[in-house]
């Protein structure tokens, strides 16, 4: 068996590659304690045939320092996160602030009455109902036969 170095045609891609996973994980490992930092939280859009739901997660954030809007067919959601943690003990302090802002848009797939929208918020979830325009709403068609009895 010989002992030679072989030469590896993928190991500078592989360099690339690990280079882009080092970003991606410093982006993530720094956005628990960078001050002013942007996150979007993760968005759930259901239509059912009378109403457009979309569930938001948002933890931490107070109802107050959440801002909905709708313009045309699109939903827009905005916040902010402001959070202090503290703890004492016998011989230490220790203080972590942390805050960011978020812009989410949601195109809706259908015409909604946005004057009847609710949003409610729990355990960190901010739901969105909006109510289909009679115009959306899905609208049965009956077959007739021409069949002679």
């Amino acid at each position: 068996m010989s002992s030679e170095m072989i030469k590896w045609s993928y190991l500078p891609m592989l360099g690339s590659f690990r280079d882009e996973m080092n970003k991606l994980f410093d982006r993530f490992t720094k956005r628990g304690v960078t001050v002013g930092m942007d996150w979007m939280p993760p968005l759930d859009v259901s239509e059912t045939n009378e109403n457009i739901i979309v569930k938001a997660e948002v933890p931490g954030i107070e109802p107050k320092n959440i801002d909905i809007s709708i313009s045309g067919n699109n939903l827009m959601i905005r916040g902010e996160k402001q959070a202090e943690k503290e703890e004492k003990g016998k011989n230490y302090r220790f203080v972590e602030r942390s805050y960011g802002s978020f812009s989410r848009s949601v195109v809706l797939p259908a015409s909604v009455k946005f004057e009847q929208a609710k949003a409610e918020y729990k355990k960190g979830i901010l739901e969105i109902t909006l109510p289909k325009s009679e115009k959306s709403k899905a609208k049965k068609i009956n077959v007739k036969t021409h069949e002679k009895s």
